[in-house]
């Protein structure tokens, strides 16, 4: 454990409980990234393991990642970590379950689609707002469609519009929405769905239903990265978004 990550096992070891954040936000920054893919890669060797629920510390479940990392010096370094910790949660082959409460934006929502299912309280928030920086979400690229269909995910990268929980829970995103605390949810869910069976076979099932997945992972996303890297910010407008957020005024388009 450390100060970024915080592990608490229950159930004899059967369900981890892993809550990310140390400030404001739970802003996804690279030593925040790379904590939690350490958790993924000890969790691959935990036999008695079933399920993990992830959860942001606090009142939100994250900002998402860090727009000082997003800068044309730092973003590659901050992709590459992204996609890396992605790769490591799917490659643990563990039930994986989001807990939502308040806020949960950008690299927040992206990590919370590839989790297995969601919990959120009614008062969560979703939203892929990266297009309001002049930059768009590589990730969501490919898992948001995955998990609400292209045409609500295409709205959600296009727009950058933020939905509650109770829209969330209507269009696919969020699995069930909770009257009380959602990792009491998340984890009586698991208690009864997951941990009546045998760990070393829920494994085999994740890793077949997911196989597809990560194969799209690594293969295309890279590609989707390049578009960004190489192509996007060499634009004035991208550069200009994130200038302007981290300088908190509103951005000069000059659509180029």
């Amino acid at each position: 454990m450390s100060d970024l990550v915080r592990v608490v096992p229950h159930d004899d070891g059967a369900v981890w409980q892993v809550t990310f954040g140390a400030g404001h936000g739970n802003i996804l920054d690279g030593a925040t990234m790379r904590e939690l893919a350490r958790v993924f890669v000890e969790a691959r060797a935990a036999s008695d393991l079933k399920a993990i629920c992830l959860e942001g510390a606090g009142r939100d479940f994250s900002f998402g990642a860090s727009v000082q990392e997003h800068q044309i010096d730092q973003v590659r370094s901050m992709l590459e970590t992204l996609r890396g910790l992605v790769l490591d949660l799917l490659g643990c082959h563990v039930a994986t379950l989001a807990v939502v409460r308040g806020r949960c934006l950008g690299g927040g929502l992206e990590l919370v689609a590839v989790c297995h299912r969601v919990f959120a309280t009614t008062a969560a928030e979703f939203g892929q707002p990266e297009i309001a920086l002049g930059v768009f979400p590589p990730l969501a690229s490919i898992v948001l469609p995955e998990r609400i269909g292209r045409a609500r995910a295409e709205e959600l990268c296009l727009s950058g519009r933020t939905v509650t929980g109770p829209e969330a829970r209507e269009i696919g995103l969020v699995d069930e929405l909770a009257d009380g605390d959602a990792i009491e949810a998340a984890r009586a869910w698991a208690k009864a769905q997951l941990l009546p069976h045998s760990a070393s076979s829920l494994r085999f099932a994740v890793r077949a239903i997911r196989a597809g997945l990560a194969d799209r992972i690594r293969v295309e996303l890279p590609e989707i990265e390049k578009v960004y890297l190489d192509e996007l910010m060499a634009t004035a407008d991208a550069n200009e978004g994130i200038r302007a957020f981290l300088e908190k005024r509103r951005p000069i388009w000059k659509n180029r």
